[in-house]
């Protein structure tokens, strides 16, 4: 079995690459597009998988996502609107968003507001996904106790056999864009000397760029 002192001598040393104010272009999210550019053409594991973190209560919680896409400004991820975490942006808009690509020793760190997209970009992006997908999120009442996996078998045949040929998309299924305010480059060095550089929005609207202690 691992011990405590085995995880602890779990580390490595980041020697990939550096990183200052000076390399990163003048809008956080047009930087961000560049390395997820290089994360996917690198063939990094589940380049999109991201960590969203939000609220509830004044207690975090937090669950891995995928990034679905950058539009104006935004970042895009989909779900069920009632599910735990739908029903905590609706409460309070305001989440954190984490990538991790360790193979690139680099991590980007999103805060921002978030809402909900429109209607008709939540039907587009709905009629992309696969046929079983689509039938899934009407299958699933997510974050809701399950009885046993028969159950949900039984709902996704039950939903496959009413939707055999179009799937529309359930009124509580959808997008959210999240509007970065604070953004966060890490990029691992020697010794746990990283690089880390931060963006953030002015009153007037513009970026800062800055360096932080690691």
């Amino acid at each position: 079995m691992t011990t405590r002192d085995d995880i602890a001598r779990i580390r490595n040393d980041y020697a990939r690459e550096r990183l200052g104010p000076e390399d990163c272009l003048p809008d956080p999210v047009a930087q961000f597009s560049r390395w997820l550019d290089e994360a996917i053409a690198s063939q990094v594991n589940e380049p999109t998988a991201m960590n969203v973190a939000t609220v509830e209560n004044g207690r975090p919680s937090a669950r891995m996502v995928l990034l679905k896409g950058i539009e104006n400004g935004a970042f895009l991820f989909y779900t069920n609107y009632e599910s735990r975490k739908g029903r905590q942006i609706e409460a309070n808009p305001f989440v954190a968003l984490t990538l991790f690509w360790p193979e690139l020793e680099r991590q980007v760190r999103v805060e921002g507001s978030v809402r909900r997209v429109s209607a008709e970009a939540s039907d587009t992006y709905f009629a992309s996904r696969p046929y079983q997908s689509r039938v899934g999120a009407w299958a699933s009442d997510q974050s809701q106790p399950l009885d046993s996996t028969a159950t949900l078998v039984a709902r996704a045949a039950k939903y496959a056999a009413k939707y055999a040929l179009h799937v529309p998309r359930p009124p509580h299924w959808g997008g959210f864009a999240v509007t970065p305010e604070r953004v966060e480059f890490w990029q691992g060095r020697p010794s746990r000397l990283h690089d880390r550089v931060l963006y953030l929005r002015s009153d007037q609207g513009d970026w800062l760029r800055q360096r932080l202690y690691p």
